[in-house]
């Protein structure tokens, strides 16, 4: 797949680092993974030369006595190759093409008109190669998917696309040759923020996902904690409000009875029998609708309940809110903070909310850095 693959424990902690957190002097280096300078060259020697990483200016440095300088930081050689994202939903397939450091150069996406996994697989296939066209040096392939994954390679379950105990990885590798990791989409999303993102360099962080569920991931001491229950439903059970709505989508009250997009169309539905888009919904809040503005602010009430429950709990630096749904936060952004206040301490420290303004092309983003993660570094994050 590469040719400074595979790379060995040492080596691997200092692609990582420096992929990461780059590009770093040999001295931060070395404090950083508390190696002796000797130790370093012999890791970094092997890697420079195979052309994963190189030597970059100091900034500031006078041109003339760069070449040849010691201290010059070393980086990551982002565009060596290029990697595949796709994010499947019920009825789309979206797709990236992103460097070694997650940048998306390329998009595409296609309509998902089925749900057999052998038609799914030919349509990631199809896709990899008009995408492989312009970026032939494709060392592998992520795939978010909603639903229950195990062992990064089956899709144990998934009622968006009603599948159970679909081989998927083995099924595009079979079509396209190149390596597959598969993982559950908002697991991968979350690897994204901690590595490029939002959770970069923090201790303790969360990730908070609206749309069609709820999704939520925890970051421990850099690392996403991976849990048997992902995304089994999260928010289902989650009580809210006793006495809130019975929806489709959770038990009574829970946090995505009140928060999901269905279950606040459905609402609406139930109420005025008009079928409206979850925007049409903000909109009509934002104007004073009655119920609209109704359904809207109990979702706004919830969503910070949630938020300061998680930080109660949890005691993250940072919450990262994302997912197709955040457009709550224009319309009652300020109900959400109101609330989140009225369910801490007085004297807490306020709660690191930082909102994404996101799509789909995001999520196929994180299944690429899985495959950044998993599939080059070697790099085991579960």
């Amino acid at each position: 797949m590469s040719s400074w693959l595979p790379l060995s424990p040492g080596e691997r902690s200092v692609a990582i680092e420096i992929l990461v957190h780059g590009p770093l002097s040999r001295t931060e280096l070395a404090r950083r993974l508390d190696l002796s300078q000797g130790s370093l060259t012999r890791l970094t020697k092997p890697l420079i030369e195979s052309g994963l990483l190189v030597e970059v200016p100091e900034a500031g440095t006078p041109a003339e006595v760069r070449q040849g300088r010691p201290s010059q930081p070393l980086d990551i050689v982002a565009e060596s190759r290029a990697f595949l994202g796709f994010k499947i939903t019920d009825d789309m397939v979206y797709g990236v093409v992103t460097t070694l450091r997650s940048d998306v150069v390329a998009r595409l996406d296609r309509p998902l008109t089925g749900h057999d996994p052998e038609a799914v697989a030919d349509l990631l296939a199809q896709m990899t190669a008009e995408l492989a066209a312009g970026h032939p040096a494709l060392a592998g392939i992520g795939i978010g998917v909603g639903g229950l994954v195990r062992e990064r390679a089956v899709v144990g379950e998934s009622p968006f696309l009603r599948w159970r105990d679909v081989p998927l990885a083995e099924l595009v590798r079979e079509r396209t040759g190149l390596p597959v990791v598969v993982e559950n989409d908002v697991a991968a999303l979350v690897e994204a923020e901690t590595w490029f993102g939002a959770g970069r360099g923090l201790d303790r962080f969360v990730v908070l996902t609206i749309g069609a569920g709820i999704g939520y991931g925890l970051v421990l001491g850099g690392r996403r904690v991976p849990y048997p229950e992902e995304d089994r439903g999260f928010g289902r059970h989650l009580i809210i409000n006793p006495h809130g709505p019975l929806t489709p989508n959770g038990e009574r009250g829970s946090a995505a009875s009140l928060l999901a997009i269905p279950s606040i169309r459905y609402q609406i539905r139930a109420a005025t029998g008009r079928d409206a888009t979850y925007e049409e919904i903000l909109a009509g809040a934002a104007a004073g609708e009655p119920m609209a503005s109704r359904v809207i602010d109990e979702a706004a009430r919830a969503l910070g309940t949630l938020v300061a429950q998680i930080a109660n709990f949890a005691m993250p630096q940072k919450i990262l809110l994302a997912g197709e749904g955040v457009g709550l936060m224009d319309v009652a952004g300020d109900t959400v903070r109101e609330t989140i206040a009225a369910h801490r301490h007085p004297l807490a420290a306020p709660v690191g909310l930082e909102t994404k303004v996101s799509d789909f092309h995001d999520w196929a983003r994180g299944a690429a850095v899985l495959a950044i993660q998993v599939l080059v570094l070697g790099a085991d994050r579960a």
